[in-house]
């Protein structure tokens, strides 16, 4: 990053939701680079008091300690998080988890598109270097290409991947816009997070990175979680459908859709029927009725086709943030 000097720097501020992870955490705030302005430890009534061992044992002036009463789950402190930097005045807010797993070194290069005014809201992606992947377990990889599709489906951003990397950074002006209390508490959160983003029409960017895995233990199995996930992306879907083709605007898409779907029913439907009762009598289905079923069947995939097609074309492209006015962040070196 080039250096640029300016008199009123950004208010960077890092929130680390903190749950069993005692024995990373004072390494990853120790890691966190100078030009961050505040970081606030949300402990989400952590086991091992992780808050109150970073009060004892760090030294850092920045560092401000929140906590919650009941666990809230990792999109539960990462809101308390949000609440707290936008009451106190921050312009970018960087989410990192304590674990260890994310560099925190790399926070400049998830703040810098924000900044620059060409993002709203930037997140992680291992997967830009096919070989710093091979060290993510086959299982993470598989899980991740299934997550990455139902999430492309349901939140409209189809150029994004990774879609649970929790590394992320965000415009105030833009947090301060989400439905807190409707966002998924859960492991849900990431993904939730990019639907309701694309509620606002936010501008979201990828940002590369490595996959980097030491002794800690995620608690998050994506192959267990596939099929949670699938019925929270298909109401996410169904309520993006809503607000983009028919409560915010109408388009050519508004019918492809509905209109795609019902002939794919219709002629998937008689052509079932039909091919039932042609084996229940023992007589080859007529020519006719094979093309009555195949033509809506045709016609319908080609419509739902077009209007994927549009929704692709369609992912936001100008951020909704005001803007820095060419604001850097200080980066010496």
């Amino acid at each position: 990053m080039r250096n640029s000097y300016i008199s009123d720097p950004p208010r960077i501020a890092v929130v680390i939701p903190s749950f069993c992870v005692k024995k990373y955490i004072l390494d990853v705030i120790y890691g966190i680079v100078p030009e961050v302005w505040r970081i606030y430890v949300v402990d989400d009534k952590c086991p091992e008091e992780s808050g109150s061992f970073v009060e004892v044992n760090c030294r850092d002036p920045r560092v401000v300690v929140l906590r919650h009463e009941n666990n809230q789950g990792v999109g539960g402190a990462v809101m308390t998080g949000y609440r707290a930097a936008i009451a106190d005045g921050a312009d970018v807010i960087v989410k990192v988890d304590g674990d260890g797993q994310m560099d925190p070194a790399l926070i400049p290069c998830f703040v810098e598109p924000i900044l620059a005014g060409e993002a709203d809201y930037t997140k992680g992606n291992r997967f830009f270097d096919l070989e710093e992947i091979r060290v993510m377990p086959r299982g993470r990889l598989f899980g991740n290409a299934l997550l990455s599709f139902m999430t492309k489906l349901s939140s409209g951003y189809w150029d994004l991947f990774d879609p649970t990397n929790g590394y992320t950074a965000i415009h105030a002006d833009v947090a301060r816009h989400l439905p807190f209390r409707k966002i998924s508490c859960g492991y849900f959160f990431e993904t939730d997070m990019l639907f309701r983003l694309n509620t606002l029409r936010a501008v979201v960017v990828d940002v590369p990175m490595d996959a980097k895995y030491g002794d800690e233990v995620s608690n998050l199995n994506i192959l267990k979680i596939i099929g949670e996930f699938l019925g929270k992306h298909a109401r996410n879907f169904m309520k993006r459908i809503f607000y983009n083709y028919y409560l915010r605007d109408l388009s050519l898409a508004s019918i492809e859709l509905p209109l795609g779907l019902v002939m794919l029913l219709a002629g998937t439907s008689f052509g079932v029927y039909h091919w039932f009762e042609s084996a229940r009598e023992g007589v080859a289905t007529p020519a006719g009725t094979v093309m009555l079923a195949s033509l809506p069947i045709l016609m319908g995939l080609q419509l739902v086709l077009a209007f994927l097609g549009y929704d692709i074309a369609s992912v936001p492209r100008r951020p909704r943030q005001s803007g820095f006015a060419g604001r850097r962040i200080r980066h010496k070196g």
